[in-house]
């Protein structure tokens, strides 16, 4: 007998703990919010959530109202969906809702980089050096060349006229051209070892970055799935392959072989080395940076050059801002062999330019805004209403549906008004909600301590992308009629949604 009470008494132990752990036993407790742990034990609603976050929280909402707390893998997220209420969680003390111990578990699950707060103190430093005022000044330029040099690249080789028309894949195209030009003008490109060279480099590097265009695609596809840590087997060899190869490719010792690398990559690397990081762990830092640097720049200049094609009165109105700035500048559209020099100034001119982009940001930015509950806490709402959090479970806030979707906010909240953010008198326009202001209208980059360092050189990089395209080319969609691609659900949360298809398209060089 006292053996089996040997026996059994560990396990049922060891049962409910385990029990207990995965949230068993958790119950809603006064002034808590509605509690929703879903049927399965530890998964709670993760499937559901996983494969579209926008249907789940919206059938959430419906259930709950405005604030809830659900089970997704093992972690308690309270949800909060009143914009109104926005303001107070945004700027909770540090000490109470923490944004970095979040970000860190997630970097490491998905570039297994080990962050710490210096690490992150570096990004903030590096990114207000290089991404600001005239450190993006400085920034813009080799963008600038290498963006035309992609974009130019195949007349250089071609025996067609350069003026033809050609078609291809407009999220392909996008993808590749801004990939490739953001990775030159970050890493560097190939050394060019005497002027016999700089052919051979230049092949060599169109080479190098078609290749890595591949391989990103391939991690970027299997991104959301990895940030949720449900990647199948094969899924997960496939990571790991990436992983590698990326560390290798991008290792310090490749990128400091290179010639022209950003001073805001070797700052990174030099601030990193000096506080000790280990050179494998700058390697992982260094594939890090490539992804928050590139992966929502090129879907983001696809939506824009779609909404505008589809869009003919805006892309008029675009292209004639584009081609008025290009003049007052004293240049002109006349040879690849001498394109435009497309400073800071000029884009701080384009007005219609600037709302069609950030009317693109409204329609494609998901991301989350995720803190984590330090302590137990009582949380006061916009209503009066005051609930309490408890100590490790995680807020979240979605504004694509809380803000850019609300069409009380924004009228007809899933049409593309170009002009949507231009106010008649000059002054900035101003967003209401049962008849009060709202202060995040829109939130394409975060707000509080999460928001996006590299916001202003991300809005810099489209922007010009999308000023050759519109002052260097032609642009048509081959079927007009063609509706709007449905988007990828699985990307809701994740920074920007991608297309389900690619529109075909067919572009024409003036010069």
């Amino acid at each position: 007998m006292s053996f089996w009470v040997a026996v059994v008494v560990p396990l049922m132990v060891s049962l409910l703990g385990a029990l207990y752990l995965i949230g068993f036993f958790r119950r809603r407790r006064p002034n808590e919010p509605p509690l929703d742990i879903g049927l399965i034990p530890w998964l709670g609603h993760a499937l559901h959530f996983r494969n579209d976050n926008l249907d789940f929280l919206q059938s959430m909402q419906k259930k709950h109202g405005d604030i809830f707390t659900i089970l997704i893998a093992g972690q308690y997220f309270t949800f909060f969906m009143d914009p109104l209420s926005f303001d107070g969680i945004i700027r909770e003390a540090r000490s109470k809702l923490d944004f970095m111990s979040y970000a860190a578990e997630l970097v490491l699950r998905v570039f297994r980089f080990e962050a710490s707060h210096d690490t992150h103190k570096i990004i903030e430093v590096c990114s207000v050096k290089h991404l600001k005022g005239e450190g993006l000044v400085v920034m813009i330029q080799p963008m600038m060349d290498t963006l035309q040099a992609v974009l130019f690249q195949w007349q250089e080789t071609s025996k067609e006229d350069p003026k033809s028309w050609k078609e291809d894949g407009l999220y392909h195209f996008c993808y590749n051209t801004v990939f490739r030009a953001g990775y030159l003008a970050l890493y560097g490109t190939e050394p060019v070892k005497g002027e016999n060279q700089k052919e051979k480099a230049k092949r060599k590097d169109q080479h190098h970055t078609e290749e890595l265009y591949v391989e990103f695609c391939k991690y970027d596809k299997l991104f959301p799935r990895l940030s949720y840590a449900l990647l199948t087997p094969w899924e997960w060899v496939q990571v790991k392959n990436l992983w590698n190869y990326f560390w290798k490719v991008l290792s310090v010792k490749n990128i400091y072989q290179k010639e022209n690398t950003s001073r805001w990559i070797s700052d990174h690397d030099q601030q990193l080395a000096e506080s000790g990081i280990s050179e494998e762990m700058r390697d992982r830092y260094m594939f890090l940076l490539l992804y928050l640097a590139l992966s929502s720049l090129s879907p983001v200049s696809f939506w824009l050059l779609e909404y505008l094609m589809k869009h003919p009165k805006a892309m008029e109105e675009v292209k004639k801002e584009i081609l008025e700035v290009v003049k007052k500048s004293g240049q002109e559209v006349t040879s690849h062999e001498k394109p435009l020099n497309v400073t800071k100034e000029m884009l701080n001119q384009t007005p219609i330019l600037d709302s069609a982009l950030e009317k693109t940001l409204r329609l494609v930015s998901t991301s989350f805004l995720i803190r984590v509950v330090l302590q137990d806490m009582d949380l006061k709402l916009h209503n009066g209403k005051t609930y309490l959090l408890r100590k490790g479970d995680k807020i979240g806030l979605f504004p694509y549906l809380s803000v850019h979707m609300d069409p009380e906010i924004h009228p007809d909240p899933q049409v593309f008004k170009y002009d949507r953010f231009l106010s008649q008198n000059g002054n900035k326009k101003e967003f209401f909600k049962n008849d009060e202001k709202v202060k995040y209208f829109t939130m394409p980059f975060g707000a509080g301590t999460s928001m996006c360092p590299g916001r202003y050189f991300a809005t810099k990089e489209i922007k010009l992308f999308t000023f050759l395209m519109l002052a260097c080319f032609d642009l048509e969609l081959i079927n007009q009629q063609e509706e709007i691609p449905p988007i990828s659900k699985t990307r809701y949360g994740f920074s920007v949604i991608h297309p389900m298809n690619d529109v075909q398209f067919r572009y024409r060089c003036w010069c």
